[in-house]
């Protein structure tokens, strides 16, 4: 029983800055791989960033530069800083957690529910 949980999220300036939080709990031995994903009303399901448990980091060329990924392992924590956000960025960011729940398991991947990014103007 794993839970995930995106939050920050919100309306911003083209310009301007959000900070995304993607909190995975429940029952997790490890987490292997956290993706952070966002999809925007008649477009496809885009990959943004990912990171793995050695902090080794993979972004989509059009955030590159603008978009950090980072991960807090012992709060099982992924955040994305966006800087520099453009109307192109706006869309539901859904962050996805591959995990293994307990000894003997295999990995298995979790979603969020997703947070409303907006870029207006």
């Amino acid at each position: 029983q794993v839970q995930v949980v995106e939050s920050g999220g919100g309306l911003v300036q083209p310009g301007g800055s959000l900070r995304l939080s993607c909190a995975a709990s429940g029952s997790i031995l490890r987490i292997s791989t956290m993706t952070w994903y966002r999809q925007a009303p008649g477009k496809q399901r885009e990959m943004v960033a990912h990171i793995t448990s050695v902090d080794t980091t993979t972004y989509a060329n059009s955030v590159k530069g603008r978009f950090t990924i980072s991960r807090d392992g012992a709060k099982n924590t992924v955040y994305l800083q966006m800087n520099g956000l453009e109307p192109e960025d706006s869309a539901v960011y859904l962050c996805n957690a591959f995990v293994q729940v307990s000894e003997g398991t295999r990995l298995r991947d979790f979603w969020g529910q997703g947070t409303q990014v907006t870029v207006s103007s």
